[in-house]
């Protein structure tokens, strides 16, 4: 049995923004305010802030916490995202989409994809994306929620959003402080550690506060107080590997319709981001100084935002990679204070949103048992190598060598776990993904045939299927997703009707 005792009674979470205010209203929500939780912030250290864009999961948080789309949609200022479209990645002026779902349907008890990929060696050359209709929608700038019925080509499509992380973590705070959570003004003076054991015991906040704890979260972002600064953990670098070290963000006024997905732009020395908001553009630049200043990289930036700039530039500089341990003793790193990979595919929010459910599995009791450490480290450890790998084949998967940058890319030595899910895709087709892996067949699939990468041969058992009318299938797919695209709603018609944004007062 369980020793009372043992119960984990107070938490200390360190630092806000969308870390802090999603771990502190998840852990509220879950453990039903059996334990006090203590939220330290301080309103003069800057939050990064940037983080506007998601994957599909997010629906899950928020369903989780009970929170509807429409109310969270009208408080964050938020837009619809059915995927990223990739403009001069392969090449200068190729354009390609990761759009977020399933690309056409599974028949004959084998993977659409087969068939599409034998029809492209057989002469049909039909882009995948046809046969995507997050694609045929956001082409469209239309929007409709996927359908119920598992029939129905409606419902292999999914969405994401775009949304403003700050005003996120207020919606958060109000959540989580009716809930009983209590948040401190202050700024860390002082840890305190246990003189046996080394676990965390106690806080001290430049007023001589003392915040004492059972267990400690360090959402303090890259300066990641707790976990390096005090404990001690090693981060581990792969600037080696993906060497962008800057980004610079700005809003800007909308010129055009809304468009209900992310546009990544390469240029010489990086990538922009473009996501659209209900009241404004988010612009940003990721670049590596190696290859460009801040001056340029500002310059870049400034000459490709096409409405009237409302902000100050946001600079940031990161170092990509992550600590060796997630979790050490009492404490448990989340957010940019665990690790940093690029915007690239929009997993920032994605990463702190697995952590916190990752913790809340292995929740602990006082003891932090080393099992249940160790496991969520591995499991996170995995999860940060899986994501960082798909993010480093869209610079390797690239026929670019028009720059010093590009050139680079090329030349990089990827990770052996990179080049064998390369090669095994360039032989038949095949892909090695796994129930728990972020990135499925489909998201890999977009990104390799996106940028050039085809199998060399059919895969052996699709030779064998020579029953099924593939181009007439083909035919209907297309058909299909064409008439509901028509009769979808405009996607600024969606936002209208259901979730206007709506500023709090």
């Amino acid at each position: 049995m369980n020793n009372p005792n043992d119960q984990i009674k107070k938490i200390v979470i360190l630092g806000g923004g969308s870390a802090g205010w999603m771990t502190a209203a998840m852990l509220a929500k879950q453990l039903e305010q059996s334990c006090t939780i203590t939220l330290v912030e301080s309103n003069q250290i800057k939050t990064v802030g940037v983080g506007e864009a998601t994957i599909p999961p997010i629906q899950n948080f928020n369903r989780i916490l009970g929170i509807t789309e429409t109310e969270f949609l009208s408080a964050c200022n938020g837009t619809i995202k059915l995927g990223i479209q990739f403009e001069n990645w392969k090449q200068k002026q190729h354009t390609y989409m990761h759009p977020f779902g399933r690309f056409g349907a599974d028949f004959d008890y084998m993977s659409f994809p087969y068939f599409w990929m034998r029809q492209q060696l057989t002469g049909n050359k039909r882009p995948l994306q046809e046969f995507s209709l997050a694609w045929h929608l956001s082409q469209s700038n239309k929007f409709i929620t996927p359908s119920s019925d598992p029939t129905s080509l409606a419902s292999n499509f999914d969405y994401a959003y775009h949304f403003d992380a700050g005003l996120y973590a207020d919606f958060l705070r109000t959540y989580a402080e009716n809930l009983g959570v209590v948040r401190i003004e202050g700024k860390v003076a002082n840890v305190f550690n246990h003189p046996v054991n080394g676990f965390i015991s106690g806080l001290q906040l430049e007023d001589n506060q003392e915040i004492k704890g059972d267990l400690f979260i360090d959402c303090s972002g890259q300066r990641s107080v707790l976990m390096r600064q005090n404990l001690n953990v090693a981060f581990q670098s792969w600037s080696h590997l993906l060497f962008n070290d800057s980004a610079i963000a700005v809003q800007s006024t909308h010129t055009k319709m809304l468009q209900p997905y992310t546009r990544s732009i390469a240029h010489d020395s990086g990538w922009q981001w473009r996501i659209p908001l209900q009241t404004r553009m988010g612009n940003g630049n990721v670049f590596s100084s190696q290859f460009m200043t801040d001056e340029q990289g500002l310059d870049c930036l400034l000459n490709s935002v096409d409405g009237k700039v409302l902000t100050e530039p946001n600079k940031i500089k990161f170092e990509t990679g992550r600590l060796n341990s997630f979790w050490d003793k009492n404490c448990v790193a989340i957010g940019l204070s665990a690790g940093f990979l690029e915007p690239l595919e929009s997993t920032g929010l994605h990463l702190i949103q697995s952590a916190i459910m990752r913790l809340i599995r292995l929740f602990p009791d006082t003891h932090c048992d080393q099992l249940s450490q160790s496991l969520y480290n591995k499991e996170t450890e995995l999860e940060y190598r899986h994501i960082k790998d798909f993010i480093i084949l869209h610079y390797k998967a690239t026929e670019r060598d028009d720059s010093e940058y590009w050139q680079h890319c090329k030349g990089l030595d990827i990770p052996d776990s990179l080049k064998q899910q390369i090669e095994l895709f360039k032989q038949f087709g095949h892909l090695d993904v796994h129930e728990k892996d972020l990135f499925k067949q489909d998201n890999w699939l977009a990104v390799l045939t996106g940028q050039g990468i085809m199998p060399a041969k059919i895969a052996p058992i699709v030779t064998h299927k020579n029953n099924l009318d593939i181009e007439k299938t083909f035919d209907v797919m297309q058909k299909q997703f064409q008439q509901i695209t028509m009769n979808a709603t405009s996607h600024e018609m969606y936002l209208a009707k259901h979730c206007p944004y709506r500023p709090k007062r």
